[in-house]
């Protein structure tokens, strides 16, 4: 739940100054609601009023996932030397906000561990930070020295193999089990193929896709 404090001082101005000292945080980081903006008091006397703000903790989801990486890697290096870095960006895909991280470096193979392991992990971390408050979902998609861009150029080979097979034996062909990232681009990959269908079957971890022959219809 996103951190919340009102404060009172004679101005507007000091009063979110206040918020941001005991929220710690920048004001690019925060929402300010202006619950009374005070009067002055008449001849400085009579009536016055002092200025009320609300202020709320607002981090973009975008930050959020940079300071996770930041600590992550910052952590995880072995030397202070370490030539570990990432690019980070927001794109928009089908109508939907994605967080793409790019991480690059002379020895990274740790974080992508075996079959990917490690670095799906590490994506489902990220997009469980970068949605801690709620909202708009917001996808994350991490990817380290290109692993998963090579990764999906074998998924869609492996795929076409198994709608291949499946449309020339009329017969079912399943896949190995993989992680949900990995299910979509097997689907994306045969969506537009006249011969075959694509359904995930299993529960997870153990999910995978089968690839089925499209049922034969005689047109008269």
């Amino acid at each position: 739940m996103a951190r919340s404090v009102e404060k009172t001082a004679k101005t507007v101005e000091e009063a979110i100054e206040l918020a941001l000292t005991e929220l710690g945080l920048d004001q690019e980081d925060v929402d300010v609601e202006i619950l009374d903006s005070g009067a002055k008091a008449v001849l400085g006397i009579v009536g016055g009023r002092d200025a009320v703000v609300r202020v709320t903790e607002s981090i973009s989801p975008i930050r959020r996932v940079t300071e996770f990486l930041d600590l992550l890697l910052e952590s995880s290096k072995d030397s202070d030397d370490s030539d570990i870095k990432f690019y980070i960006r927001e794109e928009e895909e089908d109508g939907q906000t994605v967080i793409k991280a790019d991480i690059s470096g002379t020895d990274v193979a740790y974080l992508i561990g075996k079959h990917g392991d490690t670095l799906y992990a590490i994506n489902t971390l990220a997009g469980v930070v970068a949605n801690k408050d709620g909202g708009d979902y917001v996808r994350v998609h991490i990817d380290v020295a290109d692993y998963r861009k090579h990764r999906e150029q074998t998924l869609i080979s492996m795929a076409n193999r198994a709608a291949s097979k499946a449309a020339k034996f009329k017969k079912p062909v399943p896949m190995a089990a993989m992680p949900a990232s990995e299910r979509r681009i097997i689907h994306t990959a045969l969506q537009g193929n006249t011969r075959v269908i694509t359904e995930s079957e299993g529960e997870e971890p153990n999910r995978y896709v089968v690839v089925k022959p499209k049922p034969y219809v005689k047109v008269f």
